[in-house]
């Protein structure tokens, strides 16, 4: 077992772990962290996207020990100061980005990670970032609305679905 030590959400964090354990495990196990969450173990779903110091990274393909140390943010950090949804978070809320909202967790943190990157996107330039990002609910449509609407653009002309 090795000591692991993270700052996640701005909070110095420790626990033990094996050698073996995925950072994704040792959040939600360990940390009690359950916001992250796990769909497929081999790093195609996209679902426990989380934010290792500021880039965006599917936890279940890196060891806890080996990011420690790192500067962490997960789900359960983008939310405001006052505990209300974060920008990112709210434009999933009003723009029915999510479903059955399994993936929603990994989908707001790549989402993010792709508007800390490029504050305006293209259509075309967020279906491209969310590739790695896996929803068998949503079709994608208001997905890339909330995207778009989280970056202050307009999204009355999209043809996608109604609110």
């Amino acid at each position: 077992m090795t000591k692991v030590t993270l700052t996640v959400n701005g909070r110095s964090m420790s626990g033990e772990a094996e050698g073996r354990t995925l950072l994704s495990s040792f959040l939600r196990d360990t940390l009690g962290l359950t916001g992250t969450h796990v769909g497929c173990d081999t790093s195609q779903c996209g679902a426990c996207v989380v934010h290792v110091d500021g880039l965006a990274m599917k936890s279940c393909t890196v060891l806890a020990q080996d990011v420690n140390g790192a500067s962490v943010t997960t789900i359960e950090g983008m939310a405001n100061a006052d505990g209300s949804l974060g920008r990112v978070q709210q434009a999933f809320q009003d723009h029915h980005g999510l479903q059955c909202g399994f993936c929603t967790p990994g989908m707001v943190m790549s989402a993010a990670a792709l508007l800390a990157e490029n504050p305006k996107p293209t259509e075309a330039e967020i279906r491209h970032h969310l590739e790695g990002n896996i929803c068998r609910c949503t079709g994608y449509h208001n997905i890339v609305k909330a995207v778009l609407a989280a970056s202050g653009q307009d999204v009355s002309g999209l043809g996608v679905a109604a609110e």
